[in-house]
């Protein structure tokens, strides 16, 4: 129930509390049943003699006994559930009879009560041991050895007594008065004690006097210190076992019909018990015996057995037979519970216990139940056993209780409880009741079984495997993230929380595989898993033929998303055209605020290639696509260079080349990066370019008080650029650019004309098969259809002569001034770049935006190629048009 309505890592950590919960009441079950068999039944059978002063010897035969009766136990489960049955109706009638034997027992003590004397001195409570008269003088004044022995001590010269013992006097009461003396009004309220203080019968008046310590053996003592909380601990268990139809619901007919209906029945019923029998028992019995642990007072007498009409065998009996059969039910549902967990597949390690007979019979859950159960007879002490166990249950039924509550507050579809009656904050109520009552109870058994819970929740969650059963907290996920987005769509980020919100570009080979992984493990180090990254790809081609490759795809991305640890959402494209597609990404990628602010992109090394000659183009029109969202761009050159997350470096720089101030993205991405292991230990320096003209020193002063305010730890450099001659190299490199662009126009020509020469020859074709030819020709005035095979030829040689004129004219064509000179900043910034930081680990560059003229794309990317040349791994920065960093907190 749980983890189909909270998840699988609720479920799993809460239903494994509940299995422990669940065995260990076995094992206490157990405990109950030994207790009852060495003190009431044959104490002749104890392998270790019981005394009084030496509690050890009841642990150790609880402990032996405990093995051998567990070990039964498995056994009668294991040959099979139906056996089980039929000794539950056994049990079951043993324990009616018991009950009606102590309501029975109750009548009767209202005109006949039971004769059940305890001894008082003063009015505290006499230890019965070895004390057959409640009197300190028998007939004829004669002493009372037997008591005077206890209280005094007498040497040659002399008699030492107790002080408290000779200033009160001895009295015997009825220990069950009955229903009709009236001593419900004395029980009514609480009488809470320290341990090892004497029990004490307020109504009985004594002579003050503390008395001597030495004495103090001879009276009944606490065992414990009580208190409301500890005793709710100790008795919630008796109540737990509501929940044993729900452990066997796969053994059930009818499960819907039957949990609620015997579940409630259980409820009402154990309740009338247990809450009459309390009440019975307070109107009956002096509150001085019922507070007496073990019977001292009474000789170690069973009290309820003497209550009871007509025998206190009828008790002794039903409480044997009962905590017999509350124990098989334990080694009944515990395995069946832990079963239906390995099934689930949400613990790995447990799915062995998913397995047992071909009936279906849990036999390797059985053996693991067993051996915890074990573990808790050989600690033997019920009191100790007691506490975890509520805790565990309280936690099952608190869990239940949120599940319900929770599914009807988010209004899911498939919520649809049969209860007419049934109200959320019934269950909101139990689940504060529940939580209270684990605090209260014991805080630090409390904080220990949550402890438990949030190791296992932990575990599941990291190894678990991956289940979807619609659960609640996905629902309530949703609505918070739903709620969170609305709230947040209110007004734009302020400066203080900007961060990179990533697009990440990537490209898919054939087999639909990433083709620069290292794309996601610079998302990764620049992220930390903070903030929101979005992997988008485009896929060429229409959705419904490409819609399976489209499905591999987004696999494929999300695989190696999970392998590079990169937190965020897969969203892939299909689109006629792969400029589209993206044009479309990054104008629709994310929802409401949480939307992208960067776009993180590789290099296109393919666009000199001849297989590829337009590649560029996508590329520059995606940076004025980035441009005109006011989004920063990040184009990350040689990226397959760049490190894993996996490795570290141990030393080097990371050097930003501080051109134009772009909103700080330069200085911001720097310290992002240097966050990760990966380049943690890299030094920050920052490079700027000055002029002949510029002031070099405060340049570089300003520059480090703003790196101050900023809190940044980065070296300062400032590079002087001298203006001199333009290289012939520089005059060569712009030549080679502008004849390649050229090139490329005068093949975009001939490709046309070839297409041109294709069309004349399927007209031509077309006009010789047709009877309109020769009318055509008859008539000089109107177009020219018809073509002869001389006409042919000369226009094929013009074509030819005209391609031959074009390509003489770009071998012998010269350089444009203007590009002469970006050519020539270009170089010099890259000889600048080049002798600082050649061996750097990552050079930051801005990135200089396109030209508007769309007719100099070509010439763009080349001054990009060559501002870049020889440098290992380059990040090119162009920032979104805001600042992102402040020097405010």
């Amino acid at each position: 129930m749980i983890s189909r309505s909270l998840g699988p890592e609720f479920g799993g950590a809460v239903g494994l509390c509940f299995y422990l919960g669940t065995t260990f009441a076995g094992a206490m079950y157990i405990l109950g049943t030994i207790e009852i068999l060495l003190t009431y039944i044959s104490p002749n059978a104890a392998i270790f003699p019981i005394e009084q002063d030496d509690p050890q010897a009841m642990l150790n035969n609880m402990r032996i006994y405990g093995t051998c009766i567990i070990a039964m136990m498995a056994i009668v489960v294991f040959v099979g559930v139906k056996y089980v049955n039929k000794l539950a109706l056994v049990f079951l009638a043993c324990v009616i009879l018991s009950i009606m034997a102590i309501y029975a027992g109750v009548i009767k003590s209202a005109f006949d009560p039971p004769d059940f004397p305890m001894c008082l001195l003063g009015n505290r409570v006499l230890a019965k041991r070895n004390l057959e008269i409640c009197a300190k003088y028998i007939s004829n004044n004669t002493i009372n050895e037997a008591l005077w022995n206890k209280f005094c001590i007498t040497t040659n010269e002399s008699t030492t007594c107790d002080p408290y013992f000779m200033a009160n006097n001895i009295t015997e009461i009825q220990g069950i008065p009955g229903v009709a003396s009236g001593v419900l009004l004395d029980n009514l309220w609480s009488a809470y004690s320290q341990k090892g203080s004497i029990i004490e019968r307020n109504q009985t008046s004594s002579v003050a006097g503390e008395g001597q310590k030495t004495y103090s053996q001879h009276y009944v003592l606490t065992d414990i210190m009580t208190y409301f909380t500890m005793l709710v601990g100790i008795y919630f268990p008796s109540v737990t076992g509501i929940m044993a139809g729900s452990n066997r619901s796969g053994d059930l007919k009818d499960a819907q019909k039957s949990i609620p209906f015997g579940t409630i029945l259980a409820i009402a019923t154990t309740s009338f018990i247990y809450l009459s029998c309390v009440v019975l028992f307070g109107a009956c019995i002096e509150g001085a015996l019922l507070r007496d642990k073990f019977g001292e007072a009474v000789s170690g007498q069973l009290v309820i057995g003497t209550l009871a009409w007509p025998s206190p065998w009828v008790i002794v009996i039903g409480s044997f037979f009962s905590t017999c059969g509350a124990g098989l039910q334990s080694l009944t549902g515990a395995p069946r519970l832990l079963q239906a967990i390995a099934r689930d597949g949400i613990v790995p390690f447990l799915q062995v216990f998913g397995h047992g007979k071909a009936n279906g019979e849990p036999t390797w859950a059985l053996l693991l139940t067993a051996g915890i159960c074990e573990i808790g007879i050989l600690i033997a002490s019920l009191d100790s056993v007691a506490p975890i166990l509520s805790m565990f249950f309280l936690m099952c039924y608190m869990f239940v209780n949120l599940a319900c509550a929770l599914q009807t507050l988010l209004r899911t579809p498939n919520w649809r409880p049969r209860f007419k009656y049934y109200h959320w904050t019934l269950s909101f109520v139990g689940m504060s009741l529940c939580l209270a009552l684990m605090f209260i109870c014991s805080w630090y058994y409390a904080l220990v079984a949550m402890l438990i819970a949030g190791c296992i929740y932990k575990y599941i969650e990291y190894r678990g495997a991956e289940k979807e059963w619609g659960d609640g907290i996905r629902g309530l996920s949703l609505n918070a993230a739903r709620y969170a987005l609305l709230r947040v769509e209110h007004g734009a980020t302020h400066t203080k929380n900007w961060r990179p919100q990533i697009l990440v570009l990537v490209n898919l080979d054939s087999e639909q595989n990433v083709k620069h992984p290292r794309l996601l493990s610079l998302t990764t180090q620049l992220k930390a898993g903070k903030g929101l990254t979005i992997v988008g790809s485009v896929l060429q081609g229409t959705f419904l033929d490409k819609h399976v490759e489209a499905q591999k795809g987004e696999e494929n991305i999300k695989a190696l998303m999970t392998t590079e640890k990169t937190k965020g959402f897969c969203q892939l494209v299909v689109s006629p055209s792969v400029r589209d597609g993206i044009s479309h990404l990054i104008q629709s990628a994310g929802l409401g605020a949480m939307k992208h602010n960067t776009v993180l992109m590789a290099w296109p090394h393919s666009w000199k290639q001849p297989t590829d000659p337009y590649s560029w183009k996508t590329f520059v029109d995606t940076v004025r696509d980035a441009t005109s969202a006011q989004q920063a761009l990040l184009v990350a050159k040689n990226i397959d260079s760049f490190p894993t997350s996996q490795e570290r470096f141990a030393d080097g720089n990371i050097d930003i080349w501080w051109i134009v101030h772009d909103g700080g993205m330069l200085m911001l991405l720097p310290f992002l990066l240097r966050q990760h292991k990966v380049w943690r230990k890299c030094r920050m320096r920052i490079f700027t370019v000055a002029q002949m003209d510029d002031n070099s020193i405060q340049m570089k002063k300003d520059l480090q008080m703003f790196l101050y305010h900023l809190r940044l730890d980065a070296e300062v450099e400032v590079v002087e650029m001298f203006e001199n001659d333009i290289s012939a190299f520089t005059y060569e490199k712009t030549l080679m650019m502008e004849q390649r662009s050229q090139m490329l126009k005068q093949m975009q020509l001939s490709k046309n004309e070839r297409e041109r020469e294709a069309q004349i020859i399927h007209d031509r074709n077309t006009a010789s098969h047709s009877t309109v030819a020769a009318k055509s020709s008859a008539a000089p005035e109107k177009i020219q259809m018809t073509w002869t095979k001389e006409k042919l030829i000369a226009e094929k040689h013009k074509v030819k002569d005209l391609n031959a004129a074009g390509y003489r004219d770009i071998f012998n064509m010269k350089p444009n001034q203007s590009n002469v000179r970006r050519m020539h900043t270009a170089v010099k910034l890259n000889e600048v770049v080049l002798n600082r930081s050649q061996n750097a680990q990552l050079v930051l560059l801005n990135m200089p935006g396109p030209p508007k003229n769309k007719q100099g794309d070509e010439n763009y990317m080349e001054f990009l190629e060559v501002l870049t040349e020889g440098l290992n791994k380059v990040l090119l920065v162009r920032g979104g048009g805001r600042e992102v960093i402040t020097i405010y907190s």
